[in-house]
């Protein structure tokens, strides 16, 4: 699962965190694998800036799922930085922590200018960060000067985030694990596992492609209750296409009815990748995601307003996986 860490209409961050925590540790009761933070800045309805951190909180209130970030946007912070972070995760958590890399700023120009103060990215700047970032997770070379300390010899397992080719490649080239973002931009999935598959070099971290994707999800007993919970998502998603980004907000009944067609048309294609209705769709539609893409983990995000209306779909979707 990926956890946005939402905050929700009438809440508090601090309401945003404790949900966070029991949908991991129902997560990790019902037998997922992960629950990923992602990263994202200056944003209203997100409570997930502080990834590092949130990852430790997670990992302290559950016993084994694996957590990590869906991701740490590398180009925000110092490899060296992130080593030591997520070293000391490592320490603290063994075998538990992943680190999801990802190359965009997951925030406006003006946060970004913040964050990275006047660095100036170039393309080539994160292949090189990345390897940075493999090379103070291994153990320390002789003769190796700049030691992560935590982080030197941990080998947290890196994944490589994206929703666009660049990514993929980088990833084929590296023999690292693949996540693609089709929770939000599925226009070139299939093109990016196709490339990522394509181009593998086995490395000593992984002998064959690894993928994940993100899928939307929204179950309920019925389709029509799955699309009136999924206005929430409906309504966020509008936000993030006007540029009016705001908190989670109730359900709605009626709301795409009340949109122009192009609004509906743009949802819908952010949305593309997305499962939404009762146990029978729900099977379908995952069924038809893993034909498509050969996936070998779904990552599900799960943004229903209502805190236990989510635990409950996180309940159906694990009873469809399972049977």
């Amino acid at each position: 699962m990926l956890d946005l860490v939402a905050v929700r209409e009438g809440g508090t961050v601090a309401d945003a965190l404790s949900i966070a925590l029991r949908t991991a540790q129902h997560a990790e009761a019902l037998g997922f694998k992960r629950y990923w933070l992602a990263e994202h800045h200056n944003m209203p309805g997100i409570a997930s800036s502080a990834t590092a951190v949130l990852v430790g909180y997670i990992a302290a209130g559950t016993q084994s799922i694996r957590v990590g970030s869906g991701g740490v946007m590398l180009p925000n912070h110092a490899p060296l930085v992130v080593a030591e972070a997520f070293g000391t995760l490592a320490e603290l958590y063994p075998d538990r922590i992943d680190l999801g890399l990802g190359r965009a700023p997951g925030t406006d120009q003006l946060t970004m200018r913040a964050l990275r103060r006047d660095r100036i990215e170039s393309e080539d700047d994160f292949p090189r960060d990345v390897a940075e970032l493999q090379r103070l997770l291994a153990p320390p070379e002789p003769g190796q000067r700049l030691i992560a300390m935590p982080g030197a010899g941990t080998q947290v397992p890196i994944w490589l985030l994206g929703s666009s080719l660049f990514s993929a490649r980088l990833a084929a080239q590296r023999g690292l694990p693949y996540a693609f973002a089709s929770h939000f931009a599925p226009r070139l999935l299939l093109p990016a596992l196709d490339l990522y598959r394509r181009e593998f070099c086995p490395s000593s971290t992984l002998a064959r492609p690894y993928v994940t994707i993100g899928v939307p999800l929204i179950a309920a007993p019925s389709d029509d209750e799955a699309q009136f919970l999924a206005s929430s998502t409906y309504q966020r998603v509008l936000g993030i296409i006007t540029g009016q980004r705001g908190r989670l907000q109730p359900p709605l009944p009626g709301f795409m009815d009340q949109l122009h067609p192009q609004e509906r048309a743009a949802i819908a294609d952010f949305l593309a990748a997305a499962v939404i209705g009762g146990p029978t769709t729900v099977r379908t539609g995952l069924e038809a995601l893993a034909k498509a893409t050969n996936a070998d983990e779904f990552m599900l995000v799960c943004d229903i307003f209502d805190a236990n209306l989510r635990l409950r779909s996180l309940d159906i979707a694990a009873a469809t996986l399972q049977s």
